[in-house]
């Protein structure tokens, strides 16, 4: 059976100073990649259609490697407007361009090449221990999940009681900005915003938790830290065992399908207020700053 994977082409800007990974097998750190980029990445990309999203304009697509950016996987891409996604279909072989900034990512000129026979991907390994739990809703006491920091320190989100707490989940290896680098991005620009207003409480924390304690060790973690010029003091960065990890993210209606050294995985960011309880989840990567600060200062000042 053959794949309809081939001929990869990949153009990037003459101006374009990096990739934004360059370690999709693992090679390099994450503490070597620059966030910062000055032009418009252009890679040509093939891929199979898994689903068309009722956005009209987002796909989830099997797509190649992009070599130097990304492993082979799935995930959900999305194009500027519906016109670009009109009559695609679960199982179409396309081929399309992938743009790339410092902030954003975007696929258009989309075309069908027919009907595929593509091979599934390698998934996550389909057994491990894990727990029966139930989700986790607004209102409803934060479990007191351990984890381990940048300094190799168990830590435990007990710990955080009395703070305003806010969780997001990553992984350092994941390239595309509209995910991981996003939420990252806006940790870092919320930490400023807080720090900065005059009447914002000081009791509050940010913690991200990474899904791949396999890569992301807490020197790895401590390098990426870097890259976002965290605020040690209100912003920490974690990982754990599978377990305790599988578990928080499946209470949230988070999930992280392995496909090779990369993970199909959505968004969820949770405000957790100083009670302890649970006060807001962000679904996906839509959501503003201002409304993630509002959202930190009412949790900061629970009763």
């Amino acid at each position: 059976m053959r794949s309809v994977f081939t001929g990869l082409t990949v153009v990037a800007s003459a101006c374009a100073l990096a990739s934004c990974t360059g370690n999709s097998a693992g090679q390099k750190a994450a503490g070597d990649k620059s966030v910062s980029q000055t032009a418009t990445q252009i890679f040509s990309v093939k891929g199979v259609v898994k689903e068309l999203k009722p956005d009209g304009k987002t796909v989830l697509i099997q797509h190649e490697e992009i070599p130097g950016y990304m492993p082979a996987m799935t995930m959900p891409l999305e194009a500027k407007g519906t016109n670009e996604t009109a009559g695609l279909q679960p199982g179409d072989a396309i081929s399309f361009r992938m743009l790339i900034t410092e902030k954003e990512g975007w696929i258009d000129r989309i075309t069908r090449l027919g009907a595929s026979n593509v091979l599934e991907l390698p998934r996550r390994e389909t057994f491990r221990r894990v727990r029966e739990v139930d989700p986790l809703n607004v209102g409803d006491p934060l479990p007191d999940y351990p984890f381990t920091n940048t300094l190799g320190q168990p830590i435990h989100l007990g710990q955080f009681k009395g703070q305003a707490l806010a969780l997001t989940f990553i992984y350092t290896r994941c390239p595309f900005p509209n995910f991981c680098p996003r939420m990252s991005a806006n940790f870092g620009d919320a930490c400023k915003k807080l720090a900065a207003l005059p009447e914002a409480p000081k009791n509050w924390h940010l913690l991200s938790i990474s899904f791949d304690p396999e890569f992301d060790t807490p020197e790895m973690l401590k390098g990426y830290a870097r890259r976002y010029n965290s605020d040690t003091n209100h912003w920490s960065f974690a990982s754990g065992a599978l377990i305790d990890i599988d578990a928080i993210t499946e209470q949230f209606g988070l999930i992280f399908p392995r496909e090779g050294v990369g993970f199909n995985h959505n968004l969820r960011t949770v405000v957790v207020d100083a009670q302890g309880k649970v006060q807001k989840v962000f679904t996906g990567n839509e959501w503003t700053v201002d409304d993630f600060v509002a959202e930190m200062i009412k949790a900061a000042e629970a009763k």
